[in-house]
């Protein structure tokens, strides 16, 4: 049961072939016996879990037609999830159980689904590949010595080794797409705004978005209506309508003019995997799709754009983590001062304070100018370059990672190299746009994904065209583990 699709799984439910019951401890099952190598997950809601699958049974037998009801799935741990564990990756927050839900949560909980546990993750969500988090590492499943990516590399890898049907995740320089294409499954990051914030513990305020990890477009689509929606609580949520992300799948894409950026093809790129979207590129022309080269002239300066906006900011959010009301506190404080200092020290990483402290000069007085002020204006010219190409085609396509998963360690030692994994999808996020990343092929038995890039508020657009090349390939189906 563990390889149906969260739509297969939801049909079967209403149609009577199993139970939510049953569906949840299979994967249940399936974690406890499979997880302990691959540490995906930091937190198993075993009761929690089945409780709420007794409860879905007795409501799908009284007629309810919820999309998600009885549906098992798994959040990333930076979701506030009420009376469970909340770490964000981070000793800071190892022991803080959540008052309330997020509205993400609260949203998948109305829609009926079934929490499955929490999901492992860079601390803070500052992480390429899933190595910062401080319950340790995750493995990819393809090859358990190599990284998932990140920082949503515990709910790429869970849905990739078939622990759970799809994960919530969230992107903020490219934390969904890469371990998306890292894990061989299908992330999806919405339009900015699209899905409330509210209760999603934060890295960089203007970049984080949520979205679904899932094994194929339909489920992200069938995910995506449930997230979305506007949240007055949420002061950057847009008060727009939300559709049915489903409506559309099965459009024709003739006609469709797709753009690839000559800078996403560019040096760096692993000549064998350029080969390999290629080919994927070529499906769609026999879809009936018009490829077109574009220019994004900027793009080179999104990583060090984004590696001063998003410490700016991180520093700033994570300046309430201090000791005082919740999370972590260092034992004996002598007084004030030193209970800052030594909570902070003791409770952050090495990762997490690398970016503080560069988010903290570039905001300091005599450089904030010089970089912060910078780095927003460029920005802006980075937004236009797509404003740009999207009057030309109707989507952007290329690689979403430079290269297939890399080895565990390999880059730990050199944060810049790691910095440089999200070259491909820094961009979207900066701009605000939707993106996603579907399987399209392997290179050397790993993964490669396929990033997909839409206008703002197109996820539809997006989905139907990563749903046809899914009806007419394979690679989504593909899983390491049986």
């Amino acid at each position: 049961m563990h390889n149906k699709t969260l739509s297969e799984i939801s049909s079967g439910l209403k149609n009577g072939d199993f139970s939510s019951q049953e569906i949840t401890r299979h994967f249940l099952d399936r974690i406890n016996r499979l997880d302990p190598e691959l540490n995906s997950f930091i937190t198993v809601t075993e009761d929690q879990a089945l409780a709420q699958a007794i409860q879905a049974d007795k409501m799908i037998a009284a007629g309810e037609q919820q999309a998600l009801l009885g549906v098992p799935f798994a959040h990333k741990d930076i979701f506030c999830t009420e009376d469970i564990l909340t770490t964000s990756g981070s000793k800071m927050l190892a022991n803080f159980v959540s008052p309330y839900d997020s509205t993400v949560a609260a949203n998948l909980k109305l829609a009926g689904a079934v929490t499955l546990g929490k999901t492992n993750m860079d601390e803070f969500a500052m992480g390429s590949s899933n190595e910062t988090s401080y319950f340790g590492a995750v493995k990819n499943p393809w090859d358990t010595n190599r990284v998932p990516g990140g920082s949503s590399g515990g709910s790429a890898a869970a849905v990739a080794a078939r622990l759970t049907p799809a994960a919530t995740a969230t992107d903020t320089g490219g934390s969904i797409r890469q371990p998306a294409s890292l894990c061989g499954v299908t992330g999806l990051k919405p339009t900015y705004g699209r899905v409330s914030r509210w209760g999603m513990i934060a890295f960089a305020s203007s970049l984080d978005q949520a979205g679904p990890i899932t094994q194929t477009a339909e489920d992200a689509a069938l995910m995506l209506n449930a997230m979305a929606g506007f949240d007055p609580k949420d002061s950057t949520s847009v008060d727009q309508p939300v559709p049915d992300y489903r409506a559309n799948l099965n459009d024709s894409l003739d006609g469709l003019k797709i753009g690839l950026p000559k800078e996403f093809f560019a040096s760096g790129l692993d000549p064998k995997l350029e080969k390999t979207i290629q080919q994927a590129i070529s499906e769609y022309e026999r879809l009936g799709a018009i490829i077109k080269e574009v220019s994004l002239p900027n793009s080179a300066l999104s990583v060090p754009v984004y590696y001063v906006i998003a410490p700016a900011e991180c520093s700033t959010n994570l300046s309430r983590f201090d000791g005082v009301r919740y999370g972590y506190r260092c034992a004996d404080p002598v007084d004030l001062e030193d209970m800052y200092t030594r909570t902070r020290t003791e409770g952050f990483g090495d990762e997490v304070k690398r970016r503080i402290l560069i988010g903290t000069y570039v905001l300091s007085s005599g450089f904030y100018d010089a970089y912060y002020l910078k780095a927003q204006q460029a920005r802006r010219l980075i937004k236009q370059d797509f404003v740009n190409a999207f009057k030309e085609v109707d989507l952007l396509m290329g690689p979403t990672s430079p290269s297939p998963a890399f080895k565990l360690g390999e880059k730990t030692a050199d944060p810049l190299t790691m910095y440089l994994e999200d070259i491909y999808t820094i961009g979207t996020n900066l701009a605000g746009l939707p993106g996603i990343s579907i399987p399209a092929g392997q290179l050397d038995g790993l993964p490669v994904g396929l990033q997909i890039i839409g206008n703002y508020f197109d996820e539809s657009k997006l989905l139907n065209a990563a749903h046809q090349y899914q009806q007419v390939t394979d690679w989504h189906k593909t899983t390491p583990i049986d």
